[in-house]
């Protein structure tokens, strides 16, 4: 029996799309998010999600008769809302409602028609959200005077950095707006975490509305090895992984996720010059060749897409028949994200290759692997002290409302959290450093502002993340994409030659002021580099398993005997660096004395500030291990690990590092710090590794 929709929505599910049922996850949503409850909706991959929050939502539309745009759909990326648009506004044309889609590739005209026509369904994103409350041009107060539901697609992908906390804020004001609570459905298909995700996406309202997590299709997920045909492999380097895939599965549809632009870019190359039909997807491709790339990968058959995260989350390309995966993703939920891209049509299963590079590589993958068939998953855990985006939020706040009470702007939050009244500091910087004036009891932007952020009718303001300068390159009138501008800066002999799109290209002329470079096709000789990608380093869970793995940990997927035989050398070339009753301190035959923690960059960086004074002057740690003074002794280091633990410290905090923090110049230069401090450090994990017994070990 289907479930209580509108008669008209059951009767398209039913004649139109051809559904004789819905699925567990869809029946299981309809009465929370009809009822009007917050609601976090959790399936895999391709679960319909979009489906289990839309029914009921135009189930409520009709029934309470909402006029004018009443459901926002947010999601992280424009391409995801291009790949929704159609579908969604399909089911809302049903009950004669209309969706428009709305982000920076719309044109001003078809932006117009939106501000008139009022669609009932507004698919963007939270940076185009952003621009409409401080734009001049939009009637805010009009536009969203009826909104009552939000829908956050893929949430997870905002909650775990600083974009949630804009979201987060926006809601908030949204709801002044509108004048009432919002309801808040979030999407998602890989949260280890699902009951705190949810309580955080409700903001302010946490605790005094009702609040619902369905997933049905994912319990008792840690009581068995999850399905899915996955095979680990070791190559040894990028040719030899470009002749596997160059060799297999022909007549397949495949999609190659690489951890780097780079990566994409070379492997790209070497499968075109194998005369593999290959497309490429990345960020720093312009949005047409994106947009080319991927209409011609879904329309093929015999092909290969090389793809960065860019292809994650739940852009449609068409039924794939295999992923491979070089070397391992940073994370098990990025995995299943991936793996859930495959397993789509009857009679198929989930299926991905890993492909190795190196030693290390392997020894990450089979970590990440052994994390999976355990059914764990990261925690989606927003970053702390977020008072960058505050100090965001108060200057759009001023742009959004042209003046504000010096007393009531608290109040635009809600309640929620760092906006509050822990912000005011943070308020009288702002006013002090010219960013805002103060006329009066009303504060509004001033001329610091403007000149810092205030380009592009303050365009900069809607963005929470900073990324790297980049060269625009065009061939002809064309834009292909953006490359980092070392490439433009470097000596070299001869042609000046990139590597964009898969492609070699003769630089022609570079325009410095415009930051633009001109190209033409060359045959062969290009090169890729993107610099600032801001990784993270490894996790303390993930570094901790990799350790497992050296120890004779071994993931229940099908090792290739290439990649078996390099994990035994692995594991025998390692053997020093793990014990099983703690961790070991090294030192080699040149001297050097290492700590290995096997514990992830930022519990390490944690540990560094903490033991200062046994720590090497110069301070070098990664993941894995801290480099200790070279002349500690056994007994000085007992000392000083045994009151460690009571003066934890965050680490400290390079003032180049700032500049990667959007907006740190308009917060105190202390505050800017103690955030990046908190973000960077791992307190948790630093005391575990310090119960934890080290015993001195030497190789020479």
């Amino acid at each position: 029996m289907l479930p209580d929709l509108d008669p008209v929505v059951l009767h398209h599910v039913v004649n139109t799309l051809g559904w004789r049922d819905l699925r567990p996850m869809q029946r299981a949503a309809v009465s929370p998010v009809r009822d009007g409850s917050d609601a976090l909706l959790l399936a895999p991959t391709a679960g319909g999600k979009t489906e289990a929050a839309l029914f009921p939502l135009l189930t409520r539309m009709a029934e309470q008769r909402w006029t004018g745009t009443s459901v926002l759909h947010l999601a992280p990326l424009k391409a995801l809302l291009n790949n929704l648009q159609p579908r969604i506004e399909q089911y809302a044309g049903w009950l004669g409602r209309r969706a428009a889609v709305w982000h920076g590739d719309v044109s001003a005209a078809r932006r117009r028609t939106v501000l008139y026509e009022q669609p009932d369904i507004l698919l963007t994103t939270p940076e185009s959200l952003e621009s409409m409350l401080v734009s001049v041009r939009v009637d805010h107060r009009l536009f969203f005077a009826g909104l009552r539901a939000v829908v956050i697609d893929e949430v997870h992908a905002f909650a775990g950095d600083d974009r949630g906390w804009h979201l987060l804020a926006l809601l908030e004001r949204l709801s002044r707006i509108a004048g009432r609570p919002l309801q808040r459905i979030g999407l998602s298909a890989t949260v280890g975490n699902p009951a705190p995700l949810l309580t955080w996406l409700q903001g302010s309202g946490a605790g005094n509305r009702p609040a619902q997590v369905v997933a049905p299709e994912t319990a008792a997920v840690a009581e068995r090895t999850p399905p899915g045909d996955i095979e680990l492999d070791y190559v040894g380097s990028l040719p030899n992984a470009a002749r596997v895939i160059a060799g297999l599965h022909h007549g397949q549809k495949r999609l190659v996720f690489c951890e780097s632009r780079q990566t994409v870019e070379e492997l790209g190359q070497l499968l075109r010059e194998k005369g593999i039909t290959t497309f490429l997807s990345h960020a720093s491709l312009s949005t047409d060749e994106r947009r080319r790339a991927e209409q011609a990968f879904s329309e093929a058959r015999d092909c290969v897409i090389v793809s960065t995260s860019t292809l994650e989350l739940g852009i449609d390309v068409g039924d794939l028949d295999r992923v491979i995966q070089i070397d391992a993703p940073a994370s098990v939920a990025s995995f299943l994200q991936r793996l859930g891209r495959t397993g789509r049509r009857p009679g198929t299963s989930r299926n991905c290759l890993f492909l190795t590079l190196d030693g290390e590589a392997l020894t990450e993958a089979a970590a990440l692997l052994l994390l999976w068939s355990r059914g764990w998953v990261e925690p989606v855990t927003p970053p702390p002290e977020p008072r960058h985006i505050v100090a965001q939020q108060i200057l759009a706040l001023c742009l959004q409302e042209r003046r504000v009470g010096d007393q009531l702007w608290t109040q635009e939050w809600n309640g929620l959290g760092p906006f509050g009244e822990s912000a005011r500091p943070i308020v009288r910087h702002l006013v002090d450093q010219g960013y805002l004036d103060r006329d009066a009891d009303m504060l509004f932007i001033g001329p610091m502002a403007e000149q810092r952020f205030g380009r592009r009718h303050f365009m900069e303001l809607t963005a929470v993340f900073t990324g790297p300068p980049e060269f625009t390159v065009l061939a002809g009138r064309d834009e292909l994409g953006r490359i980092d501008p070392s490439l433009l800066t470097e000596e070299v002999r001869g042609d000046r030659r990139l590597l964009l799109g898969g492609r070699s290209w003769r630089v022609t002329y570079i325009d410095w002021r415009r930051r633009r470079c001109f190209v033409a096709p060359a045959d062969t000789g290009g090169r890729a580099r993107w610099l600032g990608t801001g990784w993270a380093g490894l996790s303390f869970t993930l570094a901790r398993t990799v350790r497992e793995v050296l120890l004779g940990g071994v993931p229940p997927v099908k090792l290739t005997k290439r990649a078996s035989d390099r994990l035994a050398r692995e594991r025998e070339e390692k053997l020093h660096l793990v014990h099983p009753g703690g961790n070991v301190i090294v030192r080699n035959k040149s001297g050097d004395l290492r700590w290995w923690t096997w514990a992830g960059f930022r519990t390490n960086a944690t540990l560094t500030a903490t033991l200062g004074q046994v720590i090497d002057p110069v301070g070098r740690f990664d993941d894995r291990s801290i480099r200790l003074r070279a002349d500690l002794t056994p007994a000085e280091w007992a000392v000083a690990a045994a009151t460690a633990e009571e003066r934890l410290c965050l680490p400290e905090i390079d003032e180049k590092a700032l500049e990667g923090l959007k907006f740190s110049a308009a917060l105190p230069k202390r505050l800017a710090e103690a955030t990046l401090a908190a973000r960077s450090a791992n307190v948790e994990g630093a005391a575990a590794i310090l119960h934890q017994s080290s015993r001195f070990t030497s190789l020479a």
